[in-house]
């Protein structure tokens, strides 16, 4: 810490971490929590001089609705009437392009991590209508386990239907053809281009696209003249070869990425599903951390309730946050996501096990699977006697293809009278009907029974597909509201119904 140490709101300012063209970015304590955080110092005047106001609105805009372990973590923003205070996520591991400057090229699997963090954060980004523009290892953040957070939305934009953008922006190197030849471009394929020019830095410590004559890099560029070294896979070079396709028509597509064979390769779980289908779980509250703000810093804990069902930004929701990512992150590294995954695994194994204790025959539970947590996230399907640690999930693996489960989906809620609602794709939310059914399903079982139904009714459920390994799938099953055995009821209806 510095010895003229100064404070802005509840934050006690340390030592520079960067000098930027707007200010400087320090290190800093929030005092609630003694957590550290990094802030973003933005002088008015000098914005107002670069004419930047409306690049700091957009990324600060952006930042605020993003929540994803690897996109940079805003908490809040202090404005003042000289400078502007972006409280952000304090990673300490530095730049991506300074590791590889000091590391070289990397081995392809440790590559591969990299990229896969790389690709479901700028997915993400896409999923919410935004394509970042200027994707390159300065602006990719490790943290101290060197996870990637992808940083510095200033040249972002918001893609709208029928809308083009033509504005040339990002570093030369990084840029793909049709931005730095003036043409009208959607967006997401300029992405794609970047992350394939930083695929290859990862793997080749150098840049496919370089030299000191600017004209003669464009050149290069508009070309796609670059060179594959021999110590390449074919697979590598196949995704490479494809995301650095001078047409962007012909270039590969995120979704196409996230098939690809080099790609999948040891993909941890929960990155093997879109954000959004999760994020549900991730926006849960945790019922620890909440109680530990009320009782350690003195909230009321109806406001702090409120304040986070309605995504207020105040000092108690920042307080909540810091606390809550600074445990996901201890428990299972860095990845917030992989923590609320393994938080709901460990719920349902607990009804499960609720419910079967009032069982007379302790049967197998139909549908659950294990996971063993490796060192880049949750790795593939391992089989029951490893004695390593588990993540149970409740539900129906299946090889049928998306589109087929979901009809037989959609077959078995008709069946048993339930009403639902499409929340996204491969996302429902259903419940039983609030009049019981007559009759048999198609397997010849009694549907639900009118003694039970007042409770049933009360149980909401959600059902996710998620992609778990290949081709095979899992259709998760999720309480929403409503106790849990008759939660567990009505999977059971649901479970002995489908047809997978």
């Amino acid at each position: 810490m510095t010895s003229n140490i100064q404070r802005i709101g509840h934050y006690r300012l340390g030592k520079n971490l960067g000098i930027g063209s707007f200010g400087k970015v320090r290190l800093a304590e929030h005092q609630l929590t003694g957590h550290k955080v990094a802030i973003k110092i933005l002088n008015r005047n000098r914005i107002r001089q670069l004419d930047m106001d409306e690049k700091v609105r957009r990324e600060i805009k952006i930042l605020k609705l993003f929540y994803h372990p690897h996109i940079i973590r805003l908490y809040e923003v202090i404005y003042t009437p000289t400078d502007i205070y972006m409280v952000m996520e304090f990673v300490p591991g530095g730049e991506l392009f300074d590791f590889i400057v000091s590391n070289g090229r990397l081995t392809e699997p440790r590559a591969r991590v990299m990229f896969q963090q790389l690709i479901s954060g700028v997915e993400y980004c896409h999923q919410h209508m935004v394509v970042h523009r200027d994707l390159k290892p300065e602006n990719l953040l490790l943290d101290a386990d060197q996870q990637l957070r992808i940083a510095d939305f200033g040249l972002s934009n918001v893609m709208k239907d029928g809308d083009f953008f033509k504005t040339s922006c990002g570093s030369p190197n990084y840029a793909a053809p049709e931005v730095i030849s003036g043409k009208l471009y959607a967006g997401p394929e300029v992405d794609v281009w970047s992350c394939g020019v930083i695929l290859y830095a990862l793997l080749c410590g150098s840049l496919p696209f370089d030299d000191e004559n600017i004209p003669n890099l464009f050149k290069k560029i508009k070309g796609g003249i670059f060179t594959l070294p021999g110590h390449m896979s074919d697979d590598i070079k196949d995704l490479i070869s494809r995301m650095l396709v001078v047409d962007p028509l012909q270039r590969i597509t995120i979704p196409e990425i996230r098939k690809h064979r080099w790609f999948v390769v040891s993909l941890p779980l929960y990155l093997s599903v879109t954000p959004d289908q999760i994020m549900s779980q991730f926006r849960a509250i945790d019922q620890e951390v909440l109680t530990e703000v009320v009782m350690k810093i003195g909230f009321e804990r109806q406001e702090l309730l409120l304040a986070l069902q309605t995504q207020e930004r105040n000092q108690m929701t920042v307080a909540y946050y810091l606390i809550l990512d600074h445990k996901r992150r201890k428990m299972l590294g860095s990845s917030p996501i992989m923590h609320a995954t393994q938080q709901l695994a460990q719920q349902t194994l607990a009804a499960a096990t609720e419910n079967q204790h009032t069982s007379h025959e302790q049967q197998p539970m139909h549908g659950i699977y294990s996971t063993q947590h490796g060192a880049a996230g949750m790795s593939s399907l391992k089989p029951e006697s490893e004695a390593q640690q588990r993540r149970w999930h409740l539900g129906l693996q299946s090889s049928l293809p998306p589109a087929d489960m979901m009809l037989e989906i959609f077959r078995a809620l008709r069946a048993l009278q339930f009403e639902w609602k499409i929340v996204a794709q491969y996302s429902l939310k259903c419940r039983p009907c609030t009049r019981p059914p007559i009759g048999t399903s198609d397997s010849g079982q009694s549907m639900i029974d009118p003694s039970g139904m007042a409770v049933r009714c009360k149980v909401k459920v959600g059902l996710n597909l998620y992609k778990i390994h290949d081709e095979s799938y899992l259709l998760d099953i999720r309480k929403v509201d409503g106790e849990v055995l008759p939660f567990m009821d009505v999977c059971s209806l649901l479970l002995s119904e489908l047809k997978l």
